[in-house]
């Protein structure tokens, strides 16, 4: 099970709105005869690709291992359930029940003759596919935010300075977090403050009062978003999606861009953001990767990375629980959810 977790991270960013799944495949004498794994949205899922590399005659009697309960209903693809049980599989071992209600692989494989055992490495694979079982069982996009942040929690001092806070180590980690992705979120005031890239297929931008021009870096590349005042005029540029949002209180509507990018297709998303925005995303954030470098800034008037609420009592908080810590040669990253 742990290879088939492994393989299947062979498809992380590329599999959406599918999951990452892999697939082992055991001869009857119990020996690894063939793997595969989910590449890419509309190609073949694990078993079928591991499957189609050998012969039925060599799998027959043998033992079909996969992460995610095989799919029993016609999508992009057959069901894989049918040429699990046509290569004359013998017993099938899954790591967790598909949350999709449309799956229902194995009571189909059980009534084919097949044994099939779930539950294998349970929350390993619940982890691998938290975006996944999120879309499926709430219907919503799965929200992940990334800071980075001196020890005493500061993102930048009063004047903005904040190249570079983390090393280079960190800040390449955190480029590949986003290719995990569907969508990153940034804000205007980030965007005008640094002219980013922020290099990614899909970005959105939160751009309430249409302040940024379109000939910044962030504009030069991938696909744009720009959510706006549902107020003002639409502006004319084609080629930049422009949307217009509600405005609640005096910020753009959160919960309706979240409703609207769900609606869009865009099953995951990573908040990249000052203090304003991403203490405004906290109450919809589902995980948190919180970079930290050993420096203090000591400075009270220094921006901090989640800004927003006035709150008296320490139990009005939001909590959330570590799952992990990595460290790099001089950071440290914090893995948060909810």
């Amino acid at each position: 099970m742990n290879m088939c977790l492994d393989l299947a991270l062979k498809g992380e960013g590329k599999t959406s709105p599918n999951p990452l799944v892999g697939c082992v495949v055991l001869n009857k004498d119990g020996e690894i005869i063939s793997t595969g794994y989910h590449a890419k949205a509309g190609e073949n899922h694990s078993e079928r690709d591991a499957l189609l590399k050998i012969t039925p005659e060599a799998a027959r009697g043998g033992t079909l291992i996969v992460n995610l309960e095989p799919c029993s209903h016609w999508g992009k693809t057959p069901p894989c359930t049918d040429l699990i049980i046509e290569y004359g599989i013998k017993n099938v071992v899954i790591g967790m029940k598909d949350p999709n209600p449309k799956v229902d692989g194995i009571s189909v494989l059980k009534k084919a003759g097949i044994d099939v055992a779930v539950g294998v490495l349970e929350d390993k694979c619940r982890e691998l596919n938290e975006v996944f079982i999120v879309n499926q069982t709430e219907n919503r996009t799965f929200v992940a935010l990334k800071t980075a942040t001196t020890l005493d929690g500061k993102i930048s001092t009063s004047t903005g300075s904040s190249k570079w806070i983390t090393s280079e180590d960190a800040r390449l980690e955190g480029k590949r977090l986003r290719a995990k992705y569907d969508a990153i979120l940034t804000s205007s005031s980030t965007v005008k403050a640094d002219n980013p890239q922020m290099q990614h297929r899909k970005k959105i931008i939160l751009d309430r009062n249409l302040i940024l021009s379109a000939d910044l870096e962030i504009f030069k590349q991938g696909e744009c978003l720009v959510y706006y005042d549902e107020k003002l005029p639409s502006p004319a540029n084609s080629a930049i999606t422009y949307i217009k949002a509600p405005v609640k209180g005096d910020k753009l509507d959160i919960e309706f861009i979240l409703k609207d990018i769900y609606k869009r297709g865009i099953m995951s998303v990573l908040v990249e953001a000052g203090g304003c925005l991403s203490g405004s995303f906290l109450p919809y954030c589902d995980k948190i990767y919180n970079f930290i470098a050993p420096k203090i800034l000591g400075d009270e008037n220094g921006k901090n990375s989640f800004v927003g609420r006035n709150i008296s009592d320490i139990k009005d908080s939001y909590n959330f629980h570590f799952t992990d810590v990595k460290r790099f040669e001089k950071d440290i990253l914090c893995i948060l959810k909810k």
